[in-house]
């Protein structure tokens, strides 16, 4: 454990799994359970820091690999790390790279001491290694840096899905090699296995034998139904040592969240609410509207009669629809404000059910305000 790191776990619901805890960071308390925005290019797209504090983000999410092609980790650091480059003084979460290095497909090259790939940039060629990637994360000066592991896709042979399991266990002790307990970021194991349960409970144990300060369910939301996502999540997570933090990465929707909670996880995760919000797929506690469908076009409501953000206070459905139409930067704008809102929000009356015990009523409430809509 670092020295300014801590996971106290503070309520545990009697029906579910569900967990409320507080992460203590050298920057700040995190409250669990919690949804951390996309900032991959160590910008959160459309959003002002100081409006996402607004809005109750706690901590943020960067990316290792872009920020590695541009500008650049050196250069991060030389400008006094990425708190300060992006003006966000709360805590930060890296991920390792895996994932993007995973995704460019014919353009990398897996072998036992890291990943050679091409840049989707300018076609440069680079090798990204467990220990390269522990170099440019604490050269970033993240608070909660993840280790170098392989994405499994799915489907896949179970005989490539151990192979790149085991390897991945052996990065993960490289990367704990790199960064010990007790230096000044903690470090997250990621738990592989592909959707096979004897081989995600091998990866649980590998982890748990070297011993990190928290732990990650990885390669999911890769293409799996959604039943079979939910059943990896389930059994995988009580895998995990209860007085650490999980986290279930890349996912997801708002059902996903609340799945996701009720068997156990701690942290979150993904590009939904922006991406989805920069095409008009907007989030309410009633379910989704797409602002570019032809009836919001002269819709005087505000978007979400029940949301208090700062867009459905001030602005109709149907200015929200003309700026979409219109290809306005302000619609991206107002449209990730709206979603990143009511993700945070749905995080806080998530963390407030758990504490008064009353998660499974939640839960049941959640799903029957998408049934009457």
């Amino acid at each position: 454990m670092t020295a300014d790191f801590r996971f106290d776990l503070l309520a545990q619901d009697q029906a579910t799994q569900a967990r409320r805890g507080r992460i203590q960071t050298a920057r700040g308390t995190i409250e669990t359970p919690i949804f951390m925005p996309v900032g991959t290019q160590g910008t959160v797209k459309g959003m002002l820091p100081e409006t996402l504090k607004e809005i109750g983000a706690q901590i943020i999410l960067a990316n290792t690999y872009h920020l590695y092609l541009r500008p650049g980790h050196h250069l991060v650091e030389q400008l006094g790390g990425l708190h300060r480059f992006m003006n966000w003084d709360r805590p930060i979460l890296t991920d390792s790279g895996g994932f993007q290095v995973f995704s460019l497909g014919d353009l990398r090259k897996i072998t036992e001491e890291g990943v050679q790939f091409q840049s989707h940039l300018d076609g440069s060629r680079h090798q990204l290694t467990p220990e390269l990637s522990m170099e440019i994360q604490l050269a970033l000066g993240s608070d909660i840096i993840m280790v170098f592991d392989e994405c499994i896709p799915h489907p896949a042979e179970r005989s490539y899905v151990l192979a790149s399991t085991e390897r991945s266990a052996r990065w993960a002790k490289r990367c704990r090699d790199v960064v010990p307990p007790g230096s000044a970021a903690a470090l997250f194991g990621i738990v592989q296995g592909g959707m096979d349960k004897e081989l995600r409970q091998r990866s649980a144990a590998q982890l748990r034998d070297i011993g990190f300060e928290g732990y990650a369910l990885g390669g999911l939301s890769v293409g799996e139904e959604t039943a079979l996502m939910y059943d990896m999540m389930e059994f995988s997570l009580p895998l995990l040592p209860a007085d650490a933090p999980r986290y279930v990465m890349g996912v997801g929707t708002p059902e996903n969240l609340i799945e996701g909670v009720a068997r156990g996880c701690d942290l979150f995760d993904c590009v939904m609410p922006t991406r989805n919000a920069r095409n008009g797929f907007l989030f309410t506690r009633f379910g989704k509207i797409i602002i570019k469908q032809a009836r919001y076009r002269d819709d005087a409501g505000p978007l979400d009669p029940d949301c208090d953000c700062y867009v459905c206070r001030n602005y109709s459905r149907a200015y929200l629809s003309h700026l979409y139409r219109s290809n306005e930067v302000l619609a991206a704008v107002l449209n990730t404000h709206h979603n990143l809102h009511y993700y945070l929000q749905l995080m806080g009356e998530i963390r407030d059910a758990v504490a008064a015990g009353c998660f499974a009523d939640y839960r049941r409430s959640f799903y029957a305000r998408r049934d009457l809509s």
